[in-house]
């Protein structure tokens, strides 16, 4: 999406819950973002929402993996389009899919190994042409 916002989270959650299995609960961790808090949400009943602390990289892996991507996909980049930053992102985006082995390497935390399972499993439904996994 363009932006971010209540609206778009709105969206984004309702995506997210037609994906989820029937009879299943989607856990989401989210960062401190203002929209993810919001009492506008409308959070539906199969996913529940658990915040982060206010500062702590180390229980968010996903913010080394975005580190990764912005320093070796982004930096020192200009693009003259939105469609062209779309387009860097989605190439950078199949690249790092393409090598669960670096997100594996990026995601474990030696004090949650159930971690690097699930990066596996998510990197194999990508590998398999998976566009909208089941959760």
């Amino acid at each position: 999406m363009p932006t971010v916002s209540i609206e778009a989270m709105n969206k984004h959650l309702a995506e997210i819950s037609q994906c989820v299995s029937l009879g299943a609960i989607a856990l989401l961790i989210l960062d401190g973002a203002g929209w993810h808090g919001s009492p506008r949400l409308v959070v539906p009943d199969n996913i529940v929402l658990l915040p982060l602390p206010p500062y702590a990289p180390e229980l968010n892996s996903v913010e080394n993996i975005w580190e990764y991507l912005r320093s070796n996909w982004f930096s020192h980049c200009v693009w003259d389009t939105y469609e062209a930053i779309l387009d860097a992102c989605c190439d950078a985006w199949n690249a790092l899919m393409a090598k669960s082995e670096i997100i594996t390497s990026i995601g474990t935390r030696d004090w949650a190994q159930v971690k690097q399972t699930v990066w596996k499993v998510a990197s194999i439904g990508f590998h398999c042409g998976l566009r909208r996994p089941r959760i």
